[in-house]
């Protein structure tokens, strides 16, 4: 059986589905419509912005949803029996399994990306990788460093391998006590803010009330949701989870552990990069992976041999 993932926010490369959109007109045209919907150039910053442009989480994050549905529009869901995203990434997985539609969805990730930048501007905090860890030691990590100020685990991205968010002291402070408690790695990341974590409560509430405002419908193929690690189709319960993932952790190990349980075998990345392709063999090294990212890639689907 086969599923689809979606990346999330560091995915992003400069010149993304330029190469797609190019080859595909319906594409281009997608893009152009969500510069519509915002009421900027969006297609300008992912084809010709540079890094700098595209690690502003208000851009990024649509960037990243829109270069995985102008691929995904391609793909025959007959022979999909699941769907999930990594953070962002869930909400082209909703958008692929007919939960929201495109123009909607396309306005609620361009909002969340927004309030997740302003949060992050107004609640400076950080985030760090910390790998090699068992679970014991990095609760250790989190109890010591909460003394300093909010910590918490935000992705729980492969066995061994999570990442903290929180207020910009305590994450530095966790990279000592981490490497004292023998993480083989505990690493700093380049981010705009403590994503997943309290100090996103502000970006939550906000959140909140736009979702509100958009039509959610039961999903057509069920969702491995990001906070519950389950599969999940109901409209409410899609709604509560999309509020909820802005504060609480991605089960990233979770959902995947959850999805093969139930039957998956095959795994196919829709959207830039390998990032979700790399996790997922470290989850389960017997997943069959595979990956969309450029036209190229797209068209050996297409036109297979």
């Amino acid at each position: 059986m086969k599923a689809i993932v979606f990346p999330g926010q560091g995915s992003q490369y400069p010149g993304m589905a330029k190469d797609i959109c190019e080859a595909y007109p319906e594409c281009m045209a997608m893009v152009k419509q969500a510069d519509e919907i915002v009421g900027f150039s969006i297609s300008d910053i992912m084809f010709n912005g540079g890094d700098a442009d595209l690690k502003q989480t208000k851009y990024t994050q649509l960037a990243i949803f829109l270069h995985s549905m102008v691929i995904s529009r391609f793909l025959d869901k007959n022979d999909v029996v699941m769907t999930a995203g990594h953070s962002l990434g869930e909400y082209s997985a909703l958008c692929f399994s007919e939960s929201l539609n495109f123009e909607d969805a396309v306005k609620i990730v361009s909002i969340r990306g927004k309030l997740m930048q302003e949060a992050g501007e107004n609640n400076p905090g950080s985030m760090a990788a910390i790998i090699g860890l068992q679970e014991e030691a990095l609760n250790d990590v989190l109890a010591e460093c909460n003394a300093i100020g909010t910590i918490q685990a935000a992705n729980f991205n492969s066995p061994g391998q999570v990442v903290v968010s929180g207020d910009v002291q305590a994450i530095k402070q966790s990279l000592v006590v981490a490497k004292e408690k023998g993480a083989k790695i505990a690493k700093e990341l380049e981010v705009s803010g403590a994503f997943h974590s309290m100090l996103m409560k502000p970006a939550q509430n906000e959140l909140e009330s736009e979702l509100s405002k958009i039509d959610i419908k039961d999903a057509k193929i069920p969702v491995c949701m990001n906070t519950v690690a389950k599969p999940v189709k109901d409209a409410n319960q899609i709604r509560e989870n999309l509020v909820n993932q802005l504060t609480s952790p991605v089960l990233w190990e979770q959902s995947i552990k959850q999805m093969v349980q139930g039957g998956i075998k095959e795994f196919m990345e829709v959207g830039p990069q390998k990032v979700l392709q790399g996790l997922i063999k470290r989850i389960d090294r017997s997943a069959l992976l595979s990956g969309i990212d450029t036209a190229e890639n797209l068209a050996s689907i297409l036109n297979p041999a």
